[in-house]
């Protein structure tokens, strides 16, 4: 049994568009693409970590805990052995009390990344592969969040483009999500059922061509 960790947002968590209702495991696209990794015959576990307003590494300064490097290094020793890390976060880093581009989300990314290299995992445990995703982009914002993400858009102008770069540089794997499905026909920003479905069998088949899967280096 083979352990991929997803540490992400509420792009992940499977929030339904313009509630705070969450689509059931096997709707989001972690679980889509765990039932269709299982199903090519790979003995794989989606453990999600995903949580709603997360950014790489900013604080939001209405919620605690949204800080992406809080606690992270833990996560990899708690959950480990892992085979491979998916990092997929961003959208958040663009909202409207921060001032950032897609340059600053690729080097918050690049941040967490070598936290999960440095993560204090047990001797003989693998150092997980990781894979950067890089989110939808975020369309014309409407519903509740639509001040909150109202400047996104602009702000994230680029961000798949600089997440490939970071990750090439980091020797990172990378699949841009905008690849295969947009955001939200409802809110712009978040993914609709359909298209988390779209989206994890899309990585499933991603992920099966990975060596993430087979021996990991071991510490």
């Amino acid at each position: 049994m083979q352990q991929i960790l997803v540490y992400s947002d509420s792009l992940s968590w499977g929030i339904i568009p313009v509630t705070r209702k969450r689509l059931p495991f096997a709707a989001r696209w972690p679980g889509a693409m765990e039932i269709a990794l299982n199903k090519r015959g790979l003995s794989v576990r989606v453990v999600e970590d995903c949580l709603n307003g997360r950014r790489t590494v900013w604080e939001d300064p209405f919620k605690p805990g949204r800080n992406g490097m809080i606690g992270l290094a833990q996560r990899i020793e708690v959950n480990s052995p892992l085979a491979l890390v998916i990092l997929m976060l961003g959208t958040n880093d663009f909202q409207s009390m921060h001032p950032h581009n897609a340059w600053h989300a690729a080097q918050g990314m690049a941040t967490l990344v070598n936290a999960i290299r440095q993560a204090p995992i047990e001797p003989g445990m693998p150092v997980p592969s990781i894979l950067v995703i890089a989110p939808p982009p975020v369309q014309s914002p409407r519903g509740p969040m639509e001040r909150k993400v109202a400047d996104a858009a602009s702000k994230s102008a680029g961000l798949a483009a600089a997440y490939q770069e970071m990750a090439a540089s980091s020797d990172c794997h990378f699949f841009d999500a905008g690849s295969v499905t947009g955001a939200s026909v409802v809110d712009g920003i978040h993914l609709d059922a359909d298209q988390h479905l779209k989206l994890g069998k899309a990585l499933a088949a991603y992920v099966a061509s990975l060596p993430a899967l087979g021996a990991g280096a071991v510490r």
